[in-house]
């Protein structure tokens, strides 16, 4: 990893995961944290948040950020538009490599309900148990035969009594390189997304659409889920308390989400008015 982005320099795009990092326990954004964002706006940079979360509760985010920038979703399968509320890019798991991963996850995983999440619905087996993320919608029951016909975006595994980490543990063999298997510290949930889909990848998309590079890219994050964005960055922080494997992985590690630990970083970066230049002309070579 590299590290050219010094303090009072301008990123050209910076990068954050949102539970756990910017959004607080109860679902709220401090307005430092909106504030610490406006700047890099204002700043003529780009900001998009990468997250787990699927398109349909973007709503409160695009909310609290005043309808601009774009959100990375369910950890890469989408691409959201913040100010037009929708998706402008699907990556799924196909059918036939969906099916072989639930039979290899029952397999694996003996008494593990599964669902697929879509934009905005999700659609889960018998054993399937709702978590406090679905609160907001109904899952559908559409019986092993309606359940795995079509592309998913992401498979999603909850268990009676197991915790993610060891969910992930008895996944990740089971599943070798059929899809991309991890979790976000969702309570006993274990998740799967096609290969070669993440936050990271959709942030390179991102970046080189608009002719920005790593070196001049930060990122935060807080869950091993961000783990593939954070190497790719240029300069990537956790905040303090997050996952262990996260705290040995980066070189940086800012304050917690209660202190405002990434607006913190933002404010030095990013203190005044200027303008970053098409070229990155103010980061540091």
């Amino acid at each position: 990893m590299t590290h050219t982005i010094s303090d009072g320099v301008h990123p050209r795009l910076v990068a954050s995961d949102l539970d756990g990092t910017v959004v607080r326990e109860d679902g709220t954004v401090s307005a430092r944290t909106v504030e610490a964002f406006a700047r890099v706006r204002d700043a003529g940079a780009e900001f998009v948040f990468a997250t787990g979360r699927p398109p349909r509760l973007m709503g409160p985010i695009a909310d609290a950020f005043g309808g601009s920038g774009t959100a990375i979703c369910s950890n890469g399968a989408y691409l959201y538009d913040m100010a037009t509320r929708s998706v402008v890019a699907e990556h799924a798991i196909d059918p036939h490599t969906l099916a072989e991963t639930v039979r290899r996850l029952r397999a694996a995983v003996p008494g593990i309900g599964l669902a697929v999440e879509y934009a905005t619905e999700l659609h889960g087996d018998d054993r399937y148990e709702a978590g406090a993320w679905d609160d907001d919608i109904t899952v559908r029951r559409p019986g092993e035969a309606g359940l795995w016909h079509r592309p998913a975006p992401k498979l999603v595994g909850r268990h009676p009594h197991l915790t993610a980490d060891e969910l992930l543990a008895l996944a990740a063999p089971a599943l070798g390189d059929l899809v991309t298997v991890y979790h976000s510290n969702g309570e006993r949930l274990v998740e799967a997304i096609a290969v070669g889909v993440s936050k990271a990848h959709a942030l390179r998309r991102f970046a080189a659409d608009r002719g920005i590079t790593a070196a001049e890219t930060m990122a935060f994050g807080d869950m091993p889920n961000d783990l593939p964005m954070l190497a790719w960055a240029g300069l990537s922080y956790a905040v303090a308390g997050a996952h262990p494997s996260v705290l040995d992985a980066v070189a940086h590690v800012t304050l917690s989400l209660d202190e405002d630990g990434v607006a913190r970083v933002i404010e030095r970066h990013f203190p005044g008015g200027r303008r970053v230049s098409a070229g990155g002309t103010e980061r540091r070579h």
